[in-house]
């Protein structure tokens, strides 16, 4: 490969990285959206009905690689906090089967809340989340305080979930 190439290469992951960060890291300390939702057990609820936790919104799939890879974590991580007033919800995309999103839940016995994203309504009100996994920390007061596009560190998370709990 040619240095140009490389320079051409180069500048376009730097753009690419620049656009994630504005599309997903440059959300933080906005309010989260007021989003209504219908869970899997056929329970409704809404962002706003959860003032008062901290909340950790997970947008995955069941055909994304690392969604699947990261979720024992997720459930690790719930199962860690949530007795302190840490939620978790999980949102699968609109284009994953909901066949396959209930088979997932209920054979790995997921503790929170799954929420079947079928109209791509819940995607969009956190500025049309595409890639999965994308995991949004939410503080007490609704103020969106972190985004992570993949994976995110969860030795760090949980460093961060620590601090919010522990806030007023």
């Amino acid at each position: 490969m040619k240095p140009a190439r490389y320079l051409a290469a180069g500048l376009v992951a730097v753009a690419i990285g620049v656009g994630a960060f504005l599309a997903f890291g440059g959300s933080a300390g906005g309010t989260a959206p007021n989003v209504s939702y219908t869970l899997l057990d056929g329970s409704k609820g809404s962002l706003d009905q959860m003032r008062g936790k901290v909340v950790l919104v997970n947008f995955w799939a069941t055909s994304c690689d690392t969604c699947i890879h990261e979720m024992p974590q997720m459930v690790a991580t719930h199962e860690k906090y949530r007795s302190k007033g840490f939620e978790t919800l999980a949102v699968a995309m609109s284009y994953d089967p909901p066949a396959y999103v209930i088979n997932y839940a209920e054979t790995r016995k997921l503790p929170f809340g799954v929420v079947i994203d079928n109209t791509g309504s819940f995607a969009k009100s956190f500025g049309k989340v595409q890639l999965t996994p994308t995991s949004v920390l939410i503080d007490k007061r609704g103020r969106i305080v972190k985004t992570y596009v993949g994976e995110p560190d969860f030795v760090a998370l949980h460093q961060l979930v620590e601090k919010l709990l522990a806030q007023a």
